[in-house]
């Protein structure tokens, strides 16, 4: 058997394997984002900051999550753009839909009370 063809590798059935060392590093780093968020509560931290401080804390885990231990880190550019732009243009649209509501009722309340 000849050991120097990756096909014939013992590890090669095993697919991409990464030190364990990274993922406690990422678990460890996710812990102290939760403990932050939680710390937005405990401090009763309230208005437009509260609500920043959450949405940016989740988006850190969720990219950590995704990128890491999804293996999204190792994966190539064009899939990574292939499940990534579909979720942000649907939130660019759910943006501005939300501005022409907040329009449509600012109209409404102006032109109808």
């Amino acid at each position: 058997m000849d050991h120097t063809d990756p096909a014939h590798r013992p590890d090669a059935a095993h697919g991409q394997q990464h030190p364990i060392g990274i993922y406690l590093k990422i678990w460890a780093l996710l812990f102290v984002l939760s403990t932050m968020s939680y710390m937005v509560d405990y401090f009763h931290v309230q208005g437009v900051l509260r609500w920043t401080l959450i949405v940016v804390l989740m988006i850190a885990k969720a990219g950590l999550i995704v990128s890491i231990f999804m293996h999204m880190m190792w994966e190539r550019l064009a899939l990574v753009y292939a499940i990534l732009i579909p979720p942000l243009g649907l939130l660019v649209l759910m943006v501005l839909m939300a501005a022409e509501a907040h329009h449509t009722f600012g109209m409404r309340e102006l032109f109808f009370h």
